[in-house]
């Protein structure tokens, strides 16, 4: 049994161990539980109960809150193509034949036969899904060969596998960087990587557009403020986070400046290649291989299996030290129902095909340049896109309002539909994006068309224009 000097005594010690800052924020608390109390207590009877009428009178007045507010009529969503029949590189959109520049198919593998028919045989041998996470009866034999092919392919240590391209890197980041942490960012990377720094809890320092110069400027800010204060900094991780091929721009990023400054600042890096997997370097694997770097120097790298490879999920690649962790930390690793078989051997066989046709990547780097060459001669557009980059932004040459020049793109996305050319304008959450990109038309490259669809492609896009700016 406790006694009364017993509990004083211990009260006692605790005020001789305490510092006056310990102890008079124990006083505040206390006295704020205190006031909390009584306050509620005095308005408690100073309430008076309602009437019966006075009820009755709030239950007829009382208006609920709509469950969804009002949708302008112009809104996107209330307008959505319906696409039939298969994606390729023609596509039948609302009942209509397009050529198809809409698509991230870049290698045209949608339509491969082989990738298809091995598709389907695995939908009758493991149906259609796990409806389970990897760690919970949701890995399956193909997952764990996807895996290996991936690494060797990519040629590191380990390899993980998603369910969908956008929670991979949006896990990966969060797995690593934590609150405390510092990751310095390009202010145009997409969406995906945007909510990924939002779920790190970590302090973000964008940087301009690859502008390798601003960010060593910011990168010599922190390491002065580093060394004033060196026993936080000694807590404090550093990431740099970038895409090879930004799909809000179609730019390459300066990967060899990033990765001097990443040695020189002692930074970690990731990249994600999901637009340039299977589309630069001449075995496909990306900007690394492009710029011929050492697979280390870049800690971890990220790729969407949703575009170049024509199925679905996404995967990270690096060391077995970095990429283990994820099968514990990766939020999307961890609770998403795993990749189903069927789009895991899809992956498969397009790995297949990068391998023994290694002459598609040349394929479609040719329409990219062609692409590329023939963008000037649209007079009512400028253009922004790297020469070896399957996409493309178009901008209005002479607007500036935000608003009319995304009304006037739809409607030229629209009109070239309507005429067999299927473009798109991206869509943005306004009020989610770090930094809103300009409204454009983006095009979307494919190793697939001829000379021939180009040029059609190209006197679509310039009719149509005309066209509807000299009605706006």
């Amino acid at each position: 049994m406790v006694t009364t000097p017993y509990i004083i005594n211990e009260i006692y010690d605790i005020i001789q161990k305490s510092t006056a800052f310990e102890l008079t924020l124990e006083a505040l608390l206390a006295l704020g539980v205190i006031w909390i109390v009584f306050y509620k207590r005095a308005n408690a009877r100073r309430e008076k109960p309602l009437s019966v009428e006075q009820r009755a009178k709030l239950i007829e007045e009382w208006v609920p809150e709509p469950l969804v507010g009002d949708v302008p009529a112009n809104h996107p969503s209330l307008h959505t193509h319906v696409v039939y029949g298969r994606v390729g590189k023609v596509i039948n959109i609302d009942g209509k034949q397009c050529l198809n520049l809409a698509s991230h198919n870049y290698l045209g593998l949608l339509g491969d036969k082989h990738v298809e028919q091995a598709a389907v045989k695995s939908l009758r041998k493991y149906g259609v899904g796990s409806c389970g996470p990897r760690g919970f009866y949701g890995t399956v034999d193909v997952h764990l060969e996807l895996e290996e092919r991936l690494a060797k392919f990519m040629q590191v240590e380990e390899a993980v596998v998603y369910s969908y391209a956008f929670s991979t890197i949006a896990s990966a980041i969060p797995a690593y960087s934590k609150r405390g942490d510092i990751i310095f960012v390009d202010e145009f990377v997409n969406f995906a990587i945007q909510k990924g720094l939002d779920a790190s809890r970590s302090k973000i320092v964008f940087f301009k557009h690859n502008d390798v110069t601003d960010l060593e400027r910011l990168l010599e800010e922190q390491a002065t403020e580093d060394r004033r204060n060196v026993k936080k900094a000694m807590k404090r991780r550093r990431f740099l986070v970038a895409e090879a091929i930004y799909m809000n721009t179609g730019e390459l990023c300066p990967l060899p400046q990033l990765v001097e400054l990443r040695k020189r600042y002692k930074l970690r890096m990731f990249l994600d290649e999901s637009i340039s997997f299977g589309v630069l370097g001449k075995n496909g694997r990306g900007l690394v291989e492009h710029f011929n770097i050492d697979k280390t120097e870049v800690d971890l790298r990220s790729a969407g299996l949703e575009w170049a490879a024509g199925t679905i999920g996404g995967f990270c690649a690096g060391s077995s030290f970095i990429v283990e962790h994820q099968r514990l930390s990766g939020l999307g690793y961890c609770f998403s129902a795993s990749l189903p078989p069927l789009l895991t051997q899809a992956a498969i066989c397009a790995l297949d095909k990068f391998e023994s046709e290694p002459s598609i990547f040349d394929e479609l780097r040719e329409c990219c340049r062609k692409v590329s060459q023939k963008l000037p001669s649209l007079e009512d557009f400028t253009f922004r896109g790297d020469l070896l980059s399957p996409v493309k932004h178009l901008y209005l040459k002479n607007e500036t309002d935000f608003r009319k020049e995304k009304f006037l793109l739809d409607q030229i996305s629209k009109e070239c539909i309507d005429t067999g050319l299927a473009v798109i304008t991206p869509e943005y959450l306004d009020h989610m994006e770090k930094n809103n990109p300009r409204p454009s038309i983006r095009l979307t490259v494919n190793r697939l068309l001829t000379d021939a669809d180009i040029d059609d492609a190209f006197r679509i896009l310039q009719q149509v224009a005309r066209r509807v700016l000299a009605t706006a």
